[in-house]
């Protein structure tokens, strides 16, 4: 897609008792980048590790690597196999991180990043199972339980299993924007886009027996982000009452109606402004806000940053 870069080194890092799925999805993902990341996996003391399931891992590389990666990833281990305090191994591995890396936790891993002190102050998530345990354990950590990833500076928690997907995409669309984390998207079959802050558990993800389904209407509203839709007509495309359709749109998407437009107005803003030389005025009519200062005011609640430096850095790392 590109020409000739210099990949990002990035170490996933296997503790014993891993999950064998969420171990393999930096390489998955981040793999599929055209060449952006280069993904080595190692153990705390370089050893082979038991898996959850009916195999081990032997992987290549020790600690050593932790020192050059630019991005670490700690993969997550059942709940009964998170440590109450961490192995000297584990602790010395930690400490090799250099202070600039992006350090980035699968599920139950938080639980290891906050043991080693690194979530102090910070916001943060983990699997809504074990988000109890983990309040009464590391108090001085924000927990939000109830979205799918949390990005606090240099550091980044996701939920359970899946989220380790999203969370590997929105670092390749950080890094490189949404078309090349489309791209990854495409290549792996997954769905390129979920905002960090969508739930974790979603009551009713597949309609009732003989329920009708928002999925059309959500297709529908993707073709029409530019007109100003209510909730109202969505309901009435959807041929249902106001209460039932945002009953039912929550149940499915895990969002209301209305948080969930937005969040899909900022996407299309975002590749917009990644993709072409429209004036900010032009993409918030083009996207369905009222006001280039409405544009401003949602994008910058929704990753911290304006339009204009936005754009600047992707047209800096295009």
């Amino acid at each position: 897609m590109r020409g000739t870069v210099t990949p990002e080194r990035v170490a996933v890092l296997a503790l014993d008792g891993v999950y064998p799925f969420e171990l393999g999805i930096p390489s998955r993902i981040l793999g599929a980048a055209d060449g952006r990341y280069e993904v080595l996996t190692c153990t705390a003391d370089g050893r082979p590790v038991r898996t959850n399931a009916d195999f081990g891992v032997t992987v290549d590389h020790g600690p050593e690597i932790l020192e050059t990666a630019d991005t670490v990833i700690v993969a997550s281990v059942p709940s009964d196999r998170i440590p109450t305090v961490l192995p000297d191994e584990v602790a010395a591995a930690l400490a090799r991180i250099r202070p600039d890396a992006r350090i980035v936790s699968i599920c139950t891993a938080a639980f290891v990043l906050a043991e080693a002190g690194l979530l102090d102050g910070r916001r943060a998530t983990t699997h809504w199972h074990v988000a109890d345990l983990f309040r009464r354990r590391f108090p001085r950590v924000e927990l939000d339980p109830d979205v799918l990833f949390v990005e606090d500076g240099r550091i980044l928690t996701s939920a359970g299993a899946a989220a380790g997907v999203d969370v590997c995409l929105h670092i390749v669309r950080s890094d490189h924007g949404s078309d090349l984390a489309n791209f990854v998207a495409r290549c792996c079959v997954v769905p390129p886009f979920r905002e960090g802050g969508q739930a974790q558990y979603i009551e009713r993800p597949v309609p009732e027996s003989g329920a009708a389904s928002t999925a059309a209407t959500r297709a529908w509203v993707l073709e029409r982000l530019a007109d100003p839709l209510t909730l109202t007509d969505l309901a009435q495309h959807a041929r249902m009452s106001l209460r039932t359709f945002a009953r039912r749109f929550s149940d499915e998407v895990g969002l209301s109606p209305g948080r969930w437009l937005i969040q899909q107005r900022v996407a299309r803003a975002r590749h917009l402004l990644e993709s072409s030389d429209l004036p900010v005025d032009r993409i918030a009519a083009e996207v369905g806000f009222a006001t280039g200062a409405s544009l401003r005011q949602h994008l910058h609640a929704s990753i911290g940053v304006s339009p204009q430096t936005y754009r600047r850095t992707f047209q800096k790392s295009g």
